[in-house]
């Protein structure tokens, strides 16, 4: 038996540790992962039965918990090795994910606006590389002019949406600058829920 340690870490490591663990097995064999919360073992019994593989979970102690799956082939490992889209796998206990991402402006930073229109160009790319994305992002004033067609981050947006994220443009700002009809990847959302959102948010990120 392989055995996994992932106490302490955050939402989808344990996943990912163990996806690992098991497409190094070169044999049938057992791995089991440990966990410090309950979020964790129901992701990892997921990640199991999305996948065909047997999962047997029990609590060892207060905080710790073994999730055990069982890998009966290795053509039955191999079929599984595709890429797989962590968003499916929750972070919270309401299944949601609260982290909110804030672009207030077609820049990012003070200073050069040039410079700025590079580094937004790569901060959203990067967003787009973690292996956990924020469960919302919120445009406004300038930043509304990215969701629309002609942004240069458009295709990198539209890559997030598809991986589970909310992605919501505040329409006045569309409107004040005329591009409400450009709109051309999420939607048009207001200032009671952009409030709303910002205020439940678990975590804020505005570059």
């Amino acid at each position: 038996m392989v055995t996994v340690n992932a106490m302490g870490d955050a939402c989808p490591i344990p996943v990912v540790k163990t996806k690992n663990a098991i497409s190094a097995l070169k044999a049938p064999d057992v791995v089991e992962t440990l966990v410090d919360n309950e979020i964790a073992v129901e992701n990892l019994k997921k990640m199991a039965a999305q996948k065909g593989w047997k999962a047997q979970d029990s609590k060892l102690a207060e905080g710790s918990y073994s999730v055990k799956i069982t890998i009966e082939s290795i053509e039955q490992k191999d079929a599984a090795d595709a890429k797989e889209d962590m968003s499916a796998y929750t972070c919270t206990p309401d299944g949601k994910d609260h982290r909110v991402v804030v672009i207030r402006s077609s820049y990012m930073g003070e200073g050069s606006e040039e410079l700025g229109g590079v580094l937004i160009k790569g901060f959203i790319y990067a967003l787009l590389q973690q292996e956990s994305v924020p469960g919302t992002m919120l445009f406004y004033n300038g930043g509304a002019k990215l969701t629309c067609e002609g942004s240069e981050v458009l295709a990198d947006l539209k890559e997030l949406k598809e991986r589970g994220v909310t992605i919501l443009t505040c329409g006045t700002c569309l409107n004040y600058y005329g591009i409400t009809d450009k709109l051309a990847v999420g939607e048009v959302t207001n200032m009671y829920d952009i409030v709303e959102r910002m205020t439940k948010a678990s975590l804020i990120v505005s570059p």
